[in-house]
Formats: C-alpha cells, structure tokens, sequence
C-alpha cells in the first residue's frame, strides 16, 4: 500500500470514528427547545409577589425586593413530562430561590393576591445545602430535604452558576445540581403545569440582592431517563407500592395494604386475631384502654434484620401513642410490650409521655428514653395527617432516625456514649439492651388509635 492510499484509509478510519460522536450531538441539540430568547421575556409572566425581572446581558435577573411576598416568572404554556435544564447563581449566601414544576396558580389564595403552588426544586447557597431538594410550595412543604442525600450537599458552588437538571417523567420527579443526582421522589398530583423561577421573599437587609438564570431549555419529546444511583433514597408518596428503580435497589413492600403475612403476634405464630385492623390500604391499632399490649398486643415482621433501611408513615390520632421499635429478639418474654430500641410516635402536645424521661427524649422520633430528636418544627405534620418515618442502620452499627426527611438524630450502638445513656434509662436492667446482632422490627400496640402504611425495608444484611 502507498503512502496515499494509507492516508485515504486513515482519513476514513478517523472520519468514521468521528461522525456518530458528531451526529449524536446534532440529535441531542435538536431535542432541546430554547424557553428564554436571551433577549425579551416573551412565553413568561409574573404571579405573586412584586420583585421585579429583567433581561440583562442575555440573562434572566430576578431582583431580590423587600416587603413582597414569593415572586415568580413562570411560563405561559403548561408542561407534562420533560427534562429541563437552567444555569443559576445567586448573590450571597443567605438569599434563596427555586424552580417551579407542573405547578399550579390559585387566584383566589392569599385574600385574593393569588398563590403559585406546587413542587419546587430548591435553590439553597446557605449553610444548610440543599440545593436540589424538593419542596411543594405553599402545600406540604418538604418532600425531599437533603438530609436523605447528604453527599450532594457540596454540588451547590456558592456565587457560581450551577447547572440544574429536573426530569419530571411519568410520576417521577428527579434532580441533578451539576450533574451531581440529588433528589427523587413519585408523586400523584399534578401531572401538568407551568414551569416558574423563583425570587424569594427577604428580610430587608438583602433588598436588592439578585438571582440570575440562563440557558434554560427543555425537551418534551423522545425522553429517556438518566440513570440514577440505586443507593440514594427515593421518597414514594404513592401507598404501599414500589416502584422499578426501588425494586431494582432492593427495597421489599412488609405491607401491600392488603396482606398481613409478613408480620404476626409477639404471643403466637399468627396475625392478631383482635386489636389490628386492616382496611382502606392501612393496618391500625384499635383504640382500647391505652396501655402497653393489652389488646391485640404487638406485632413484628417474621424476618429478621441486621443491617437496614426502613421506612413507614403513620398517622396518629388526637394524644395517642405507639412506637415501632427494632433489633426485637422477644428473649426478655414480658408481660407489656415486647423490649427493643424504639422509634417513638407520639402527640407530644396531647400525651403525658412528651414530659417524662430525660430532657424530652420521649418525644416523637426520639429514640425512646435515650436520645431526644430534632426539634425542628418544620419536621412535623399535624395530627391526623400522614408523616413518614425512616430508621438507618448502617454496617457500623451507626443508627439514624429520619421524620419527613428531616435527620432527627444519630448514634452508634454499642459505643460508649449509648452505653452511658441506657445506664441512666429504663433499660439499664436489661442485659445487652440494644445490643443483638439482628432482630425483628415490632409495631406497637399501647392501646391508642394509630394507623401506618407504606411499610418498606431494603435488607442490606
């Protein structure tokens, strides 16, 4: 072969190698569809609050107003399924802002001023990192703080643009903050709405602050999910199901709303012939005289469980109180409820029990008798509505308690700090208190009305 004919077949060589590369990059660029000009706010308006936008240099300007509620640009059509992308910066550390999803305007809200709502993906430069996170606007507040995901706290760069990717498909809600997954979460309302950039209400000292966004664009057609990490936690608001990446994670439904055959009495081999009730995709303790397991007694998953993560919610009705505890071995064979490290589920402002122990640590979330939670006012939903529970159990016997996706407290079992503390607790008699190498996980009956659903563990040991 002469040197030209070597030439001609390295250039084709190279040419072809190269071309898909090319022609995947022309694909991709003709899915996206540009939703700022660069140049005017046509497509957009304004509902809220009066903080005024700009176009500046190519940029959408959002400036930061004192006296004015929530602001927001939000977009003339409204969006189902797509993949959004938009580059922000914020000025300061202690400012905030958002964007909206298939969010929604009530005109009547507000005296009549108007409401934006819906889920918002969280622009966070404050200590408290959560940008990405997902918060329903002015509805049920935090769906996913970033407590779950706390290893994409350091996505976010402080006076930085950041690159923010939402994949709202189906009934699914993911985010990415610098290519970095950050939240996920499967909702069941609003399927469609606007998309909106937030300028959130300040304190005066930072009138005049500003947030600026650029290069927003979006598919709607073709989209393909990225792929996600099986690890990060995904917060299914959709009772008693799983979904395929959960599946795919490993996670197991305990409860399918129907079926109580993972589970059975602390006293015998079968389900609880009276005191449980399962109906309207629930399993409840029934009212009785609000005393520890003189009912139905408790009741606790056949499997045993090592190394964990469990997730439930719960609903407690006004002063009631129950409890789910685990690394339950049924060795003590007490006449009350069965002993194990308790996740407590109280009305704190109703039960006499909010006021005993030590400091608190026998309120809701507490690790019962020995740690109090975090009081985070934010963490608690009303009584009577639903609130999700989480308890970790990590490899190194590190345990994290979780309330609406906020952490509510840590420790290690077997350290010397919870040794101390069940020293001075109820427990102190009990030998190894804590302490077995696996266990059952129990719900309590302690006589009081109480529901749970959404009963979830992926099995890591």
């Amino acid at each position: 072969m002469n040197i030209l004919s070597k030439f001609l077949v390295t250039a084709a060589v190279g040419f072809m190698a190269y071309q898909p590369l090319h022609v995947e990059a022309q694909q991709d660029k003709g899915k996206w569809m540009d939703l700022f000009d660069g140049k005017t706010l046509t497509g957009w308006k304004t509902l809220g609050g009066e903080a005024p936008y700009n176009v500046e240099n190519g940029m959408i300007v959002g400036t930061m107003t004192k006296g004015t509620p929530n602001s927001f640009l939000v977009t003339e059509q409204e969006y189902g399924d797509f993949i959004l992308e938009v580059d922000v910066k914020l000025e300061g550390n202690r400012t905030n802002s958002g964007i909206q999803t298939r969010s929604q305007y009530d005109p009547a809200a507000n005296d009549g001023k108007g409401r934006v709502q819906g889920r918002q993906v969280e622009i966070d430069p404050s200590d408290r990192a959560w940008t990405g996170g997902i918060y329903d606007e002015a509805r049920r507040g935090w769906l996913y703080p970033l407590d779950l995901n706390e290893k994409a706290k350091s996505a976010y760069k402080q006076e930085e643009f950041n690159r923010i990717r939402i994949e709202a498909i189906g009934d699914e809600l993911r985010t990415w903050v610098n290519g970095v997954p950050v939240s996920y979460v499967i909702d069941t309302i609003d399927r469609k709405g606007f998309i909106g950039l937030q300028v959130h209400s300040i304190a005066d000292d930072l009138h005049g602050k500003k947030v600026y966004f650029k290069n927003v664009r979006i598919q709607t057609k073709g989209l393909k999910p990225t792929e996600f990490p099986k690890d990060v936690f995904i917060v299914n608001v959709k009772p008693n199901t799983l979904s395929a990446a959960e599946e795919k994670a490993g996670v197991s439904l305990l409860f399918d709303g129907k079926s109580t055959e993972s589970w059975r009495s602390v006293h015998h081999n079968t389900f609880p012939t009276k005191g449980w009730k399962v109906a309207n995709g629930e399993i409840t303790v029934l009212k009785s005289d609000g005393g520890e397991s003189t009912n139905g007694g408790d009741i606790i998953t056949r499997d045993q469980y090592a190394v964990f993560d469990l997730s439930f919610e719960f609903k407690l009705t006004p002063g009631a109180n129950s409890g789910v505890k685990y690394f339950v071995t049924l060795k003590e064979q007490t006449t009350g409820s069965a002993i194990g490290l308790e996740y407590q589920i109280l009305d704190d402002e109703r039960h006499p029990d909010a006021k005993a122990g030590r400091d608190g640590n026998r309120t809701l979330a507490s690790l019962y008798d020995l740690i109090t939670s975090n009081k985070e006012r934010r963490a608690r939903r009303p009584i009577g509505e639903w609130n999700r529970g989480r308890v970790v159990v990590s490899e190194d016997n590190t345990v994290t308690h979780y309330l609406n996706g906020f952490k509510m407290l840590e420790y290690k079992r077997g350290s010397q700090d919870y040794l101390d503390l069940v020293a001075k607790s109820k427990y102190k008699d009990w030998d190894n208190f804590g302490g077995a190498a696996r266990g059952h996980i129990l719900l309590q009956d302690h006589g009081d009305h109480v529901s749970f659903r959404n009963i979830k563990v992926k099995k890591t040991k």
